[in-house]
């Protein structure tokens, strides 16, 4: 990729260094995620390296499960000079019971959901005669 000065960086030169959209970039800003630059003489706002770099550790985070309020939080830990390596930790540990959580339900929906594809029968039959429909109709009891 072609390197960037950072004086030259506009929203948009922005937005498609860091492989998100213009309205992303504002979003983040209304969130606090990112500060908004101030307008120069020639009335753009721009940005530097760093939030490009600020941009592109968010996606990951959100990539990660974390969400924009856990985000802001984990950067306003970069700049506590009291956080430690554990605080953070704390954190990676609180999103990895809440994913354990969320994949012991995926894993019983996928079985209820197996048991109403069995109660199906033949998959000639109409609709109004599907064993499926009367799962919903008697407590999820197939």
């Amino acid at each position: 990729m072609k390197a960037i000065k950072t004086k030259d960086m506009t929203i948009g030169t922005l937005a498609k260094h860091a492989g998100v959209g213009v309205e992303t970039v504002r979003f983040y800003e209304r969130k606090g995620l990112i500060k908004k630059p101030a307008k120069s003489v020639s009335a753009f706002r721009h940005y530097s390296e760093e939030d490009s770099r600020k941009i592109s550790f968010i996606k990951r985070a959100q990539d990660l499960g974390f969400t924009l309020n856990e985000i802001k939080d984990i950067l306003a830990m970069q700049v506590n000079t009291k956080a430690t390596c554990n605080d953070l930790k704390k954190k990676a540990d609180i999103k990895i019971k809440e994913i354990e959580s969320k994949i012991k339900d995926l894993k019983r929906m996928k079985q209820s959901l197996q048991t109403f594809a069995g109660a199906c029968g033949t998959s000639n039959m109409s609709i109004q005669e599907c064993g499926i429909l009367e799962c919903f109709d008697n407590d999820w009891k197939c």
